[in-house]
């Protein structure tokens, strides 16, 4: 067994290795470099010591690594797949070959080394390339190459679109890609079929059609720059052609103003971002004129504040409000000024739904002419900070008037006039500006102010505040000559009452009659500080009475006297000086409104009066309670005195009527909203309008001092009045004696 087992691996090398020279002779491929004699190996597999086969690099067998068999066989391994593919980079391509692999750059790269192939990617890297260097003219005309890893991006300049038909070129935009334009195409179909089920006259759908033809000539131009001028002697005259201006049909008039006006603005702004080469256009004729503003990149380059200007109307938008609506990267602003179109659309053109309280624009008119402002494609926009309109007035303004300013709003395919959104920041006889949070068509309406004078709640005003003022007056006398009175309590009533007749006097004489705006800005600063220091007296009142009435309860008729008044005229009338000087500093235009000298609405200026009269009120309040609380102690842990309990209860009366004297009263103006609105505004009037009346009432005539001196004043009168009498009968009598002795 030993000796044949020496002999059988040499007698099976040879008989492969014959077996392995068969196949070479037939084209396969093998390997006997380390056999003494020929050994038979499958195709892409070498012999290895005479004793085995194995595969060669990048080939695989189906068994084990080594063998001996001679029909196995060595397969190509795909080292692009698996577990560990080959590092070709991110850049490149791996590519499998018989037995091995090699890497390629993939698009848009190309080798460092200018190999097309290779293996390791330290023989080579794939580089970008750059095409917009290599082919500069890849992008096409009016459009910029931008380079990108692997590959590159076509970008159209400023004022340019891509084409419908090809994405590579690019075009100037046409004005019936617009979204708007599509929406009048639409409308103006509306109306027109309305128009003709209605049997309205042939001049409504004459005017639609026009209109539209005038669009359609823009669409027909193509990628031709469009002239302002052109745009604007068509729209010119077809204001002053048609008929339809003659129709009695508010509908008809309203819906044409719509078209005419959306139609304008889309022109505008299309003529606009086709002429590049032209950052400003105006145009005037008998009807209309228009002013273009074209911008092009970042504010940062441009003012902050772009002015446009129509005849003698102006816009002031903000260039933020202009490139926020810009349409790629190309940014434009048209204001457009109608010199006829006012006497068209009359102030009988009014949003019922938008009438203010009081119904003052049922009797205004327009004073103005029509102005309509856009930006970019004519989109409705939400405008960050407002745009400002100034409107010369086409009348002078009369001093019993009110300037509103109102925009066209679009109701059920047709327009009226609506002041939402709009508000007239300044207006003097000849011009008035508006600030509006929107862009659309604005107009200045003129307004009688003095149909509101004859009002209910005015005659209560007057008449209240005259009864107080009288009543002020001899409260004022009272606490001056009254010399058994004088005390702390005293000089209170008695600067509580100055501080209200002023502020009274002056708000009857001056706060609706004033119409300089410096005079009327006095006047209201003159209010602001009276009121103010009304409301200080009330809270120096409110604390007295309830040291007051706190000593009933300790026993300590000291405190009140500490009531110094060295403290009292700081806080009474300097906190209100501090207050308004703060306020005239923050904001010195918020000193009057359109209609009267008070506190402006705007950026809640009125706040610097309602917050410090909150405060005071909820203090008072509070004393209030207090002082009632303790009274109501008081009075359980009295004797059967009845004298005792009389004076406590004439005390109880005095502080419930405090109530109405220390303003707290005043809480019922926060609550004029809603259904009670009206109801409050009465009871708040008043109430507020005799308070002169209700101090007077408890502080003179409920004072049993005062009504004592009263009766020595009236005796001291009437004693005086008869000795002047007997004076006089005294002298007449001594002529007559005399002539008798005679």
């Amino acid at each position: 067994m030993g000796t044949r087992g020496d002999v059988y691996p040499l007698g099976l090398c040879i008989a492969l290795c014959l077996w392995g020279t068969g196949a070479q002779n037939h084209g396969v491929q093998g390997t006997t470099e380390d056999c003494n004699i020929h050994m038979l190996c499958p195709a892409n597999a070498k012999c290895v010591n005479n004793t085995h086969c194995t595969c060669l690099d990048g080939y695989m067998s189906h068994g084990n690594r080594f063998f001996t068999d001679p029909t196995e066989t060595c397969d190509d391994i795909n080292e692009c797949l698996g577990w560990n593919p080959p590092n070709c980079s991110l850049d490149a391509n791996c590519n499998n070959a018989p037995g091995s692999y090699y890497c390629t750059c993939r698009d848009g790269y190309e080798p460092s080394s200018g190999k097309a192939s290779f293996t390791h990617t330290s023989e080579n890297s794939c580089q970008d390339i750059d095409e917009c260097k290599k082919t500069p003219d890849i992008c096409g005309p009016k459009a910029t190459c931008i380079n990108t890893y692997g590959s590159y991006l076509c970008e159209c300049q400023a004022g340019y679109i891509p084409s419908n038909r090809n994405t590579t070129l690019c075009q100037v935009p046409s004005i019936n890609s617009s979204a708007e334009f599509e929406e009048i195409k639409k409308t103006c179909r509306n109306f027109s079929l309305q128009g003709k089920r209605s049997s309205r006259s042939s001049s409504f759908c004459s005017f639609f059609n026009s209109t539209l033809d005038i669009l359609m000539s823009m669409r027909r131009d193509g990628s031709a720059a469009l002239s302002l001028e052109n745009v604007t002697l068509r729209f010119n005259a077809l204001l002053n052609s048609t008929s339809l201006w003659d129709s009695g049909d508010k509908w008809v008039v309203g819906s044409a103003v719509t078209i005419l006006l959306q139609s304008v603005e889309l022109a505008a702004l299309a003529t606009a971002l086709r002429s590049l080469e032209r950052t400003t256009q105006n145009v005037m004729t008998e009807s209309l004129a228009i002013q273009t503003w074209l911008v092009t990149g970042n504010c940062s380059q441009h003012s902050e504040i772009f002015t446009l200007r129509a005849y003698e109307e102006t816009m002031d938008v903000h260039c933020d409000t202009v490139t926020g609506a810009a349409t790629q990267g190309l940014g434009s602003a048209a204001f457009i000024s109608y010199s006829t179109l006012d006497s068209i659309i009359s102030a009988r053109h009014l949003s019922k739904g938008n009438l203010p309280v009081g119904g003052k624009l049922e009797k205004s008119h327009l004073n103005s002419r029509v102005v309509s402002g856009a930006v970019g494609d004519g989109r409705p926009i939400h405008l960050s900070r407002p745009t400002k309109f100034t409107l010369r007035h086409r009348q002078a303004k009369k001093e019993e008037e009110e300037a509103f300013c109102v925009y066209w709003k679009v109701v059920a395919e047709s327009g009226s006039w609506s002041p939402d959104g709009c508000t007239a920041v300044h207006t003097n006889s000849t011009h008035t500006t508006c600030s509006c949070d929107h862009l659309s068509s604005f107009a200045v309406l003129m307004a009688p102010i003095a149909v509101t004078e004859s009002s209910p709640l005015t005659i209560i005003t007057y008449v209240g505040l005259t009864l107080s003022l009288l009543c002020l007056l001899l409260a004022i006398l009272t606490f001056l000559l009254c010399r058994s009175i004088r005390n702390v309590s005293t000089s209170l009533h008695l600067q509580l009452c100055l501080c209200l007749f002023l502020a009274n006097l002056l708000f009857l004489t001056a706060a609706t009659r004033i119409r300089t705006q410096v005079a009327c800005a006095v006047i209201a600063g003159l209010l602001h500080y009276l009121f103010l220091a009304c409301f200080s007296w009330m809270f120096l009142e409110g604390l007295h009475l309830f040291l007051t009435v706190w000593n009933l309860k300790v026993v300590n008729y000291t405190s009140a006297s500490r009531f110094k008044k060295r403290f009292m005229y700081p806080v009474g009338y300097g906190f209100a000086a501090l207050v308004v000087a703060i306020s005239a500093a923050v904001n010195p235009g918020g000193y009057r409104t359109s209609t009267h000298c008070w506190l402006s609405l705007e950026r809640g200026f009125h706040w610097s009066f309602l917050g410090p009269v909150c405060a005071i009120f909820l203090i008072n309040i509070m004393f209030f309670a207090l002082t009632l609380w303790i009274l109501r102690n008081r009075l359980s842990s009295l004797n059967a005195d009845v004298s005792t309990l009389r004076d406590h209860r004439l005390l109880t009366f005095k502080a419930i009527a405090q109530l109405f004297i220390l303003g707290c009263t005043w809480s019922v103006g926060l609550l004029q909203f809603g259904p009670a609105a009206t109801v409050m505004a009465y009871l708040f009037t008043i109430i507020n309008s005799l308070q002169g009346a209700f101090i007077f009432l408890v502080h003179c005539l409920l004072n049993s001092q005062v009504r004592e001196e009263y009766r020595r004043w009236i005796k001291g009168f009437q004693m005086f009045s008869t000795k002047s009498q007997t004076s006089d009968l005294s002298m007449s009598a001594v002529p007559t004696t005399s002539t008798k002795m005679d």
